[in-house]
Parts: structure tokens; sequence; C-alpha cells
């Protein structure tokens, strides 16, 4: 039997494949590469290089390596580029993970962990988001993977499919051990952007938003380290494969740091005082965004071990070394 990872050639699919191979598990990775990379992807795994809405080949690779789960991540991801570019995203993210599902239900594949986002609860009047928010997302990125939800969900009623849904907070830092992280070429994750800057790859950082309702102004975000994200998907499928229900869950500590709050962490530990510039609101950034943290510990019973802040964006400067070297390497 065997584990399908699509998008497992990006960042956290990368790490979670890592997780999986660890563990002893057959992998096999499909990813278009169109944001991931060939040597992010674990040796003990075997890379297809594809589109994962291509049926035909999703049904091949299944029947051919005894698929019988699926980790799906493949996805565009960008916030402002998904308002700028809707049908990209509804493409990239809505129609090809319904071939996806087709390809998996009709070749028997019976269970499935779904990567969704936040971004469903669009602005919530709670601070701390439990699961049971109500879902309204504010821009392409989150409606996209709202309406995949929906979709697994109608297509796990009227099949023999169970699946976990996980709605990912801010993911942040890389590998502890070095052998991935956030890669990425035109990355707009302010954990990464923040380390480039230390790093001296960026000239500054910018921080787009000053006025919004939080004790500083600056958005507030749950970070999440993803090798405990990682962990998180190999406790949903493990719990799967021992006959638990479909479920939903967040994936976060429950802790918001604010912008702001987050650039100084990133200075005190790079030792680096890099430019900073105040910049206007970009479209679809919801103010605060934390997330309700409770029921994926008690029903995976998952403990985090890199819930600290200063350790992820130490994890992510040691990343970002380690990558300039790669590069520097490639270019030789």
């Amino acid at each position: 039997m065997s584990v399908l990872v699509t998008g497992g050639a990006g960042y956290i699919g990368s790490h979670t494949v890592l997780e999986l191979v660890g563990r002893g598990e057959t992998v096999i990775v499909l990813d278009d590469l169109s944001t991931g990379f060939d040597w992010a992807v674990a040796g003990a795994a075997h890379l297809v290089v594809g589109d994962v809405g291509d049926v035909d080949l999703v049904r091949r690779l299944i029947e051919q390596h005894d698929i019988t789960e699926i980790v799906h991540f493949a996805a565009k991801i960008v916030v402002p580029e998904s308002v700028t570019y809707p049908l990209t995203y509804y493409l990239g993210n809505t129609v090809k993970t319904r071939a996806l599902f087709e390809a998996a239900i009709a070749s028997g594949v019976k269970r499935l962990i779904f990567s969704s986002t936040a971004a469903v609860y669009g602005e919530p009047s709670v601070e701390v988001i439990p699961e049971a928010t109500p879902t309204a997302p504010i821009n392409p990125y989150g409606r996209s993977k709202l309406m995949s939800e929906w979709m697994l969900a109608d297509a796990a009623r009227a099949h023999d499919i169970t699946y976990t849904v996980l709605r990912y907070f801010n993911v942040a830092g890389a590998d502890p051990a070095g052998r991935s992280g956030q890669s990425s070429r035109n990355a707009t994750h302010l954990i990464k952007v923040a380390s480039q800057a230390a790093a001296g790859e960026r000239a500054g950082l910018e921080i787009f938003g000053t006025d919004y309702p939080t004790l500083d102004g600056t958005c507030i975000r749950d970070y999440i380290h993803v090798t405990d994200l990682a962990r998180a998907h190999v406790a949903a499928l493990e719990r799967l494969r021992a006959g638990g229900q479909s479920l939903t869950l967040n994936c976060g500590y429950g802790t918001g740091y604010s912008v702001k709050e987050v650039v100084e962490v990133v200075k005190r530990v790079s030792g680096v005082d890099f430019p900073v510039k105040l910049s206007p609101r970009r479209p679809g950034d919801p103010a605060c965004l934390v997330a309700g943290a409770e029921r994926i510990r008690a029903e995976l019973d998952w403990r985090p071990q890199l819930d600290d802040l200063s350790t992820i964006v130490q994890h992510a400067l040691d990343w970002e070394k380690r990558l300039a070297q790669r590069n520097t390497m490639d270019k030789a």
C-alpha cells in the first residue's frame, strides 16, 4: 500500500513526505514543479512530475502503486494574487481538486487528507476561531478552498470514503535538520520575507497596513511550525486508518502575534536591523486569525514540539543560509 502526496515537492508537502518516509511509508509524490522543487522530495519517495487535475494520470498512479490514501496539498496560495487572478485560483484549487476526488473515488481510495486554510473564516467576530465558526471567506483563495471542502464532504456522504480537512493558520519555519524549508522564488509569507531581509537577500521588508483594529495596527496571525504541521498530517492519517470518522480541524497553536511583533523577533534572533517600509493594506487580508486549537489536540492526540516563535524564526533563518548555499552551487 502507498500514500499519494500531491504537491509533495512544495513547502508543507515536502515536510510531510519527510515525516511519512521516516515512518517507513511508501510515498508517491505528484507535483508539476510549478512552485515546488524536485530536490525537496525525500530520496525514499517516488516523484512523478504531472498535473493533479489529470484524471487518467492519477488513476494510473493509484492502480500502479496500490495507493490507498491521498494527502492533497497541490494548490495556489497567494491571497493578493487570488484577488487579481480569481479564475486561475478556481481552476487550480477547485476544478483540479474536483478531478482528483473523481479519480480517487473511481479508483477505490478510501481515505483523504485535504490541505485547507483559515482563510475560509474570512473576518470572524471572535479573536480565537474554533472550527464551528461560520465560514465567510473574503477572497478567492479562501472561497476556492471552501468550495473544495464542500465537495469533499458531499462526496464522502455519497461514497465509501473518510477524510480529514486541516485548516492551516500561518505556516513558518523549516525542518530542524535542514532537509527542507520555504524555497519559493516569490514567497509572500512574513517570516520567510523577513528572514530574507535579515540575510541580505532583500533590501528590506514591507508591512502592509498599519490601521487594522489591533493593538499596534498591524495584522495578527497564529504561526505554526511546518514540522509540527507535517506531524499533524501523519497523525490525521493514522486516525483515519484506525477507523476515525471524517472531521475538520484547525492547525495552529492558539497564540497570535502582530506583524510588528514578528519583525522585531526576526531582528532580535538574526541580530540584523533591516529596513522596514510601512505601506497601505493589501486586498483580502483579515485583521486577525488565531486558531482555536483545542480540537486538534484532543482528536489527534497531537502535541506540538516546536511551539515557540523564536525557534520558528531561527529555523527559518538557518534555512535561508542553506538555501543560499544551494543556489550558489546550482549557479556554479
